[in-house]
């Protein structure tokens, strides 16, 4: 059995690392080690969530092909496919997608769909597995190289060791099948089993795969103060696939220093897509553009590209 990351171990990781993986690999210790060099220059562009117009595409009065359109009107790089509104996961429908998309100049940079990976062996793991493969395949389709998952709530009178086990499994076994279609996945930072860095980064540990990642969302974490929220968000950057972009802590309504994270994946060398996921009281048609203008500007900043 492989040994949790102890305290000490997780402290060193939040403070110290600073380069950038989107494959990770372990070293002769057995430690989870980014792989690649902290002398590396940061490449940031800018996405948006399909998420972030929730409101709309939940009453139906944008479609996915609408949301296609207000990525390339805000300028950004790549849309981030929230898979809720997809009309099906038909090749037709979805190459459809990927044809409008590449005839406007915007790329994907990703798929997301809910899972709950937290599953005792049996037939619900079995299940979670098998719909996962089905949506690397949609994600291929889309030309597109991400697929975020979670890991879902903690079992009641289930340990956090034998849950993270569990979890584990379950995504090692999807990241073989991603790994034949050259889908990454990302397990997000999820509330539940995934609450904070520490337990995100063992499941990266053990499932030890150049095609498992970290979708980091850089509001989700359950932390104590704001200062584990910024440490919680350094250590994980160095295994980031993928990163959502909040501008405020929903529960407290604390606004999150974006130039800070910035400085971070900085720092670290981040290269990949930073995504606004806004999920506010002010209507998306409004308040999107803002946040988004926001990455923009921070990503010219800061980023190499």
């Amino acid at each position: 059995m492989q040994r949790p990351i102890q305290r000490r171990e997780f402290l060193k990781l939040s403070g110290a690392v600073t380069a950038t993986a989107a494959a990770m690999n372990l070293d002769v210790a057995g430690e989870l080690v980014p792989s690649t060099s902290k002398t590396s220059m940061a490449r940031l562009f800018p996405g948006c969530c399909a998420y972030s117009y929730a409101k709309h595409l939940n009453k139906g009065t944008m479609t996915m092909e609408d949301f296609i359109l207000k990525g390339v009107e805000l300028g950004v790089h790549a849309v981030d496919v929230t898979a809720y509104w997809l009309k099906s996961a038909d090749p037709s429908y979805l190459i459809d997608l990927r044809r409008m998309a590449f005839k406007n100049g915007l790329a994907f940079s990703g798929v997301a769909i809910r899972t709950e990976l937290c599953q005792r062996p049996g037939t619900a793991r079995t299940e979670q597995v098998e719909n996962i493969k089905k949506w690397v395949d949609a994600t291929d389709r889309l030309g597109t190289s991400h697929l975020r998952v979670f890991a879902g709530q903690l079992p009641k009178g289930v340990s956090m060791q034998q849950g993270t086990e569990w979890v584990a499994d379950s995504m090692k076994a999807a990241c073989d099948y991603g790994a034949q279609r050259g889908v990454t996945l990302g397990i997000e930072d999820h509330h539940g089993i995934t609450a904070r860095a520490e337990q995100v980064l063992e499941i990266i540990r053990r499932v030890d795969s150049p095609f498992a990642g970290i979708n980091l969302d850089i509001e989700n974490f359950d932390v104590n103060s704001e200062a584990d929220r910024y440490s919680d968000i350094e250590a994980c950057i160095p295994f980031a696939t993928h990163v959502h972009i909040r501008e405020m802590v929903t529960k407290t309504r604390t606004p999150i220093d974006l130039d800070r994270v910035w400085q971070l994946f900085s720092k670290a060398g981040y290269k990949g897509y930073v995504s606004a996921e806004y999920e506010g009281e002010e209507d998306p048609v409004t308040a999107v553009p803002k946040l988004t203008e926001k990455i923009k500007l921070l990503c010219r900043k800061y980023s190499s590209a």
